[in-house]
């Protein structure tokens, strides 16, 4: 494979808060992954940075040569494309993650999009965060953060489960 469009978003209940992540690639405009995983306690804009890494490290498991990443946080998209500086020491270190795996791609863009565009990943992002609840049933929040989420709510024992959709 050698091109990806990836839409990617994170979600947050507080900020911060139960937070997740959703991203859904494409690969000649046919969807053939999607992903919804919860990723503990953080910030909205740590949730975005999240999924761009997700995103870029599944990628590169798939050897891909060239993504284009959609994403609805100016912030990030900005950051990441050197026009915002990045202040929060957070957000920093992810920056340098992201910056350092653009090195793995022949072609790497991102773009900002409207949220009205990103409704697939921001679905699934939401849903990350949500489906905790799911699996709290009494546990203590140790055994909470690390209850398996996936993208349609059911217990996996892997921390992310990728839906493998049908070739058409």
């Amino acid at each position: 494979m050698e091109e990806l469009t990836i839409y990617v978003d994170g979600a947050s209940a507080g900020n911060p808060g139960k937070a997740g992540i959703g991203v859904v690639l494409f690969c000649e405009g046919k969807k053939i992954k999607e992903y919804s995983q919860h990723i503990g306690i953080a910030t909205n804009n740590v949730a975005e940075y999240m999924a761009v890494i997700f995103a870029m490290q599944e990628a590169l498991i798939m050897r891909v040569q060239n993504i284009t990443v959609f994403s609805d946080s100016e912030l990030v998209v900005n950051q990441i494309n050197g026009i915002y500086k990045v202040k929060d020491n957070n957000l920093f270190r992810l920056h340098k993650q992201v910056q350092h795996l653009k090195n793995g791609f022949r072609k790497f863009n991102i773009t900002h999009i409207e949220r009205a565009g990103n409704k697939e990943a921001d679905k699934l992002a939401s849903r990350s965060v949500d489906r905790l609840d799911v699996c709290r049933g009494g546990k203590s929040g140790l055994q909470r953060a690390r209850c398996p989420i996936t993208w349609d709510g059911s217990d996996s024992k892997e921390s992310a489960t990728e839906s493998k959709l049908p070739s058409a």
